[in-house]
């Protein structure tokens, strides 16, 4: 049946413009966007839109070994590309021009080869493939065989080998290789099992890669690789990889080499709640907590070239904050004020005097910043453009907690949300969006978006982003909250919210939509099916509406990682729990308008989940748009595609949620 099904769908999409299934509604193709019930969207909409859509980012990239500047990617057309500045303020000049976006550079670390590695797709399909990109002859080549998916690529030390993982044995374990720049068609493998495999590190001495086993969010490994030997060698526990199945589940992050070689700095979770940064010394096994005065998780650290300084950024309660550590007197050194935001990408200089990062807030998109070490001195080096808007206008989010259902410690559970506030409430009770965040356990933090703003500042909505059970940033028992059987206790917390606002006076309860993707785009259809009288419409992209078919679809790589997660689909009584809980079994309960986004070739959460969905509601008799992005995977990477569907999105927020009367 499944197979049939999925046939149908499949042709359905190759016969553009015909009437297919769904014979009551208009199929319109442009380009690679084919459109069903959307309205022609008004010209006043386009236009008020154009600032909000041409606002740019800035990542850091890397740092050119030889002292002339740093690489970095971002947008200037349709999708994002990497350029060079070579000061602080300088012009950025583009390297690469592709249709599809680029993504984690990393220079050799040669000064006399001028060149990077880069990974790139098509389509969204997320079949990444490692190039090589030569700065003096100005060309590229794929160093990977144009098939599976590979990452993580590595430069070793001395930049004559770099590491990386790919799937083309079987398609679905992740094997580690290593390949030469000019040998990369007989790249050896040095590790090949089953399950997840990536590169992190390499020893000073390019003798011994670090290499992670990741299984979830809250179980991982950490391994020394033995490249002459091929010995593998499982960090924290002497009996090697065998103990697998026996050991205490811990959740390591990001990871380094001492520049010495004798030790690893890392991260995890072991005896505490968050994730602790800690030094592992080889020879001892021993660890040594350098964050033990800190209860929030440190996401991520780089460490300088002569090792004698770390940089680490905690996220405390969804604010990122930038601490330095001496690793000589293991005391944190004192740094300039910066503004309350999100930081990320840190990179250390090659002389290790300087430290690049990239800065965040409510009211600025990323750009990055370098901080001199010595000076204590900020600098920023890239201005990305806002659109002509005043961005200090910009609202700033609140953080906000409310009761839940439970109780821990015989009080009420309590669960954070970020509330955006119009600064004009003259006109009344305001409308609320409910923005729910994907993976499910990524975080809601206040990073710049233009759609938020967009939606406060220009249609007078009260935007909330609440952090359900399962989201990460709040110690490892809220992860663990909404797994296998416990999934709609965090759709619970939906319903606890909605609670929240009716109790606000400024807020107006008969006005309230959902927004949210990928798994967040779960949450909204399930919110719509447990609340649905207490709703106007839904917004919902790339969702999973059926967690059999998912588990069943979704691409062989992911798809182990994904059952821990969510269940086994193979066991009988978890089987029935799923099917019971998705949003297809209950579909004819959503009587609100929905607007459902795809992308065609989404490896992750396939089309056929949008499709039947979308087929589902209206047998159901209740409206739907429906956008579909032939070139495009899991989310809109491309500029004009993102562009039209944020100007429905507008469309439908103003026909559903701002009408005064219940639609």
């Amino acid at each position: 049946m499944r197979r049939l099904f999925l046939f149908s769908i499949v042709s359905f999409l190759l016969i553009e413009g015909a009437s297919g299934g769904y014979a009551e509604t208009n199929r319109i193709v442009k380009g690679n966007l084919v459109i069903e019930g959307i309205p022609d969207i008004p010209q006043r909409i386009i236009d008020r839109r154009l600032q909000y859509q041409n606002i740019r980012f800035a990542y850091l990239q890397d740092w050119d070994p030889s002292g002339e500047g740093i690489l970095i990617s971002t947008r200037f057309a349709e999708t994002s590309q990497f350029h060079w500045v070579r000061t602080p303020g300088g012009a950025r000049q583009q390297i690469t021009f592709f249709n599809e976006p680029v993504r984690s550079a990393m220079m050799n670390p040669d000064p006399s080869v001028s060149g990077f590695l880069f990974r790139k797709d098509v389509g969204g399909s997320e079949l990444y493939q490692i190039f090589f990109y030569d700065l003096e002859k100005g060309n590229y080549w794929m160093l990977t065989d144009g098939k599976s998916r590979n990452g993580s690529s590595l430069w070793s030390n001395k930049g004559d080998r770099f590491a990386f993982y790919t799937t083309k044995r079987n398609g679905r374990d992740w094997d580690i290789y290593i390949g030469e720049l000019n040998n990369s068609k007989n790249a050896v493998a040095v590790l090949e099992s089953t399950g997840t495999w990536i590169p992190v590190d390499w020893s000073p001495d390019d003798s011994q890669l670090l290499i992670s086993r990741y299984v979830s969010a809250s179980e991982s490994y950490y391994y020394t690789l033995d490249l002459s030997t091929k010995k593998l060698t499982q960090i924290n526990s002497p009996s090697g990889i065998e103990a697998i199945s026996t050991q205490k589940k811990i959740a390591y992050g990001d990871a380094q080499w001492s520049k010495d070689g004798n030790g690893i700095y890392l991260t995890s979770d072991e005896g505490s709640e968050f994730q602790q940064l800690k030094y592992y010394d080889l020879k001892t096994q021993k660890f040594a907590v350098l964050s033990q005065d800190i209860s929030w998780n440190v996401e991520e650290f780089d460490l300088s070239n002569e090792g004698k300084v770390l940089a680490f950024v905690t996220n405390e309660d969804g604010i990122g904050r930038l601490h330095l550590l001496n690793l000589k007197t293991r005391k944190e050194m004192k740094i300039p004020k910066i503004p309350l935001g999100q930081i990320y990408a840190l990179q250390f200089s090659p002389e290790g005097d300087q430290l690049g990062m990239v800065l965040n807030t409510p009211q600025t998109p990323g750009d990055i910043y370098v901080l001199d070490i010595k000076k204590k001195k900020m600098v920023r080096w890239t201005t990305s453009e806002v659109g002509g808007l005043k961005t200090e206008k910009f609202a700033v989010p609140e953080l906000i907690h409310y009761e839940t259902f439970d109780r821990v410690d015989g009080k009420p559970r309590m669960i954070p949300a970020f509330y955006y506030k119009p600064k004009n409430q003259d006109e009344g009770p305001l409308p609320v969006l409910i923005q729910i965040h994907g993976g499910p356990e990524s975080q809601y933090r206040p990073y710049f978006s233009s759609n938020i703003q967009y939606s406060v500042n220009e249609l007078g909505i009260a935007v909330l982003a609440p952090n359900v059970r399962g989201s990460s940033g709040y110690g490892k028992s809220f992860l663990k909250l909404d797994n296998d059987y416990k999934r709609e206790d965090s759709v619970k917390d939906i319903g606890k919210l909605l609670d929240w606002i009716a109790a606000q006076p400024e807020l107006d309860a008969s006005r309230v939509a959902l927004r949210g993707g990928s798994y967040g785009g779960y949450m909204v259809l399930a919110s719509m099916i447990h609340f649905d009288a207490r709703l106007r419409a839904g917004i919902e992209i790339v969702g999973i509406s059926n967690f059999v078919t998912f588990l069943e679809n979704t691409k062989a790589y992911r798809r182990d990682l994904r059952r821990v997660e969510y269940g086994d689909e193979r066991d009988p009584e978890m089987r029935k729990f799923l099917m019971n809980i998705s949003p297809t079994t209950h579909a004819h309960k959503i009587t609100k308008p929905m607007f459902i986004v795809q992308g065609l070739n989404d490896p992750r959460v396939p089309v056929s989940e949008s499709e039947q969905m979308v087929e589902e509601i209206r047998n159901s008799g209740s409206p739907v748009w429906y956008l579909l992005a032939k070139d495009e995977g899991h989310g809109f990477s491309k500029k004009s595609n993102r562009d039209y569907y944020n100007n429905a999105a507008a469309l439908f927020i103003e026909k559903f949620l701002l009408e005064s009367a219940q639609p």
